[in-house]
């Protein structure tokens, strides 16, 4: 049997469990850093497999380590598992039917994305088990990349450091190889103290902290003129210090995420925010709190290790598709609207869309795109600038299928959602046996990621001493 036969057949073995795994992480939705449910089920997992487990590393409560075998090279994987606020969904309805109005739903798929890279982990130990080879192979359960960037935190605390290669991936609408960087970003909170009084009695004894956040947000507005093309400064309004117009507000909230290509300009734009938020305080005689929420640096990309996992890609193939599974891709893709429809196809080479052309499952393997920025951000951006790593994507949902919807959560437990989070493994897995088995490419792939910083040293986004909340 060729290792792709073995990688394949192993994981097979487990697949129900993998799926069982998978289904209960979805049915217990749990926003960031509070994935305490989550993480104890991959924890038991990970322990029934013969895996050494840490749990709360970091300072993390929710974040975990499962560790097998010893020696070099070591090998991690990445897994999520935490959700999204505001959109629970029934499991396969083909329409928006909340199990809890207002609760939390998978919408990002990390319930795949943990699953899978859990999965891939057990079959590389099994592998080297059934071969008498050694390897330290390591599953990080990593908590809140949605809110929060536990990744980032987790490298902060040097727990990547001994790490020779990082390998992930992401449930998707296509099965390719990640050629991207990210955009780094930065999350923080300003919040606002006047004085409250009567708004038509007394208005001049008060000191409204949501004129503040307003004249802080015109503020911004004109920034945006003023800052590089491809920065990103997004804000909501988390609390406006009450309902009633007849009270000047004595308290508002309002977050912002700034994002840019590079760590260093996400720090120059938010010192400028920063200071715009301190003019509003000299306008309205408030006075600020500032709050951070998350940070995460930009993604480094690596060829040697895309190429690499590309190859295990093509060699796997593609999973077989029911009718069924196309008609339920079918049923979820009449619920876009026709511009989601029409850009399911977007970026995707000449010949590569035609293939593609009026289908809802993309059964096809796309050509290996050229290096560009993607235009969100992830905290796997941090382990990248430590060591090493890859990324994948596989088919867990039709074509089109914008991600933290509740399409998203109402593909999660469907064969589509399974077999794309399976396959995944298996690339991921195939890929650290090609690693183990080559140790030139891991010296390559390490060559060319110190060519890629460019003597620039890892330096969190996180300021010294912030922990992130506690629940």
């Amino acid at each position: 049997m060729s290792v792709h036969e073995k990688i394949s057949s192993l994981i097979e073995s487990k697949r129900d469990a993998s799926i069982q795994l998978s289904d209960a992480i979805w049915a217990v939705p749990e926003l960031h850093f509070q994935e305490k449910k989550s993480v104890q089920y991959m924890k038991a997992a990970l322990e029934e497999e013969g895996f050494a487990t840490e749990l709360g590393i970091a300072g993390l409560d929710t974040a975990l380590v499962g560790t097998y075998g010893s020696g070099k090279p070591v090998i991690a994987f990445l897994g999520e598992y935490d959700a999204l606020p505001g959109l629970s969904q029934k499991g396969g309805a083909t329409n928006f039917e909340p199990l809890e109005d207002g609760g939390s739903g998978h919408g990002c798929g990390h319930n795949l994305l943990g699953t899978g890279a859990f999965s891939a982990a057990v079959a590389v130990k099994d592998y080297l088990e059934q071969n008498n080879q050694s390897a330290t192979i390591r599953f990080y359960g990593c908590p809140a990349e949605e809110n929060g960037s536990g990744k980032a935190y987790m490298a902060k605390a040097g727990i990547f450091d001994d790490v020779d290669i990082a390998i992930s991936w992401h449930p998707g609408t296509f099965t390719t190889v990640m050629t991207c960087s990210s955009l780094a970003n930065y999350a923080v909170t300003f919040k606002f103290t006047g004085k409250s009084a009567h708004a038509a009695a007394a208005p001049h004894l008060g000191r409204s902290a949501l004129d503040a956040v307003e004249l802080m947000n015109v503020g911004v507005n004109y920034l945006r003129e003023h800052i590089i093309p491809e920065a990103r400064v997004h804000y909501a309004v988390t609390n406006t210090g009450g309902s009633s117009p007849n009270v000047v507000q004595p308290y508002a909230e309002v977050t912002y995420l700034i994002r840019a290509p590079k760590k260093h300009q996400v720090q120059e734009i938010y010192q400028r925010v920063e200071n715009i938020a301190k003019g509003a305080t000299l306008m309205t005689e408030t006075s600020l709190e500032i709050a951070f929420e998350g940070a995460a640096s930009n993604l480094i990309p690596n060829k040697t290790l895309y190429d690499a996992m590309q190859k295990q890609i093509i060699d796997l193939g593609m999973p077989t598709y029911t009718r069924e599974d196309e008609q339920h891709a079918q049923a979820i893709f009449n619920t876009f609207t026709p511009e989601i429809q029409a850009s399911a196809l977007v970026g995707l080479k000449k010949d590569d869309a035609v293939q593609l052309q009026g289908k809802v499952i993309a059964d096809h393997i796309p050509s290996v795109l050229p290096e560009f920025i993607l235009g969100g951000s992830t905290d796997v951006g941090d382990v990248s600038w430590n060591v090493p790593t890859v990324q994948c994507t596989t088919v867990c949902m039709a074509l089109g299928t914008p991600l933290h919807t509740w399409q998203v959560v109402s593909q999660g437990v469907m064969p589509i959602a399974h077999k794309g989070m399976l396959q995944a493994a298996k690339i991921m897995a195939c890929t650290a046996v090609d690693l183990i088995d080559n140790p030139s490419l891991i010296e390559e792939a390490k060559k060319e990621w110190k060519e890629r910083l460019d003597g620039e040293t890892y330096v969190s986004l996180i300021p010294e001493g912030t922990m992130p909340p506690k629940f």
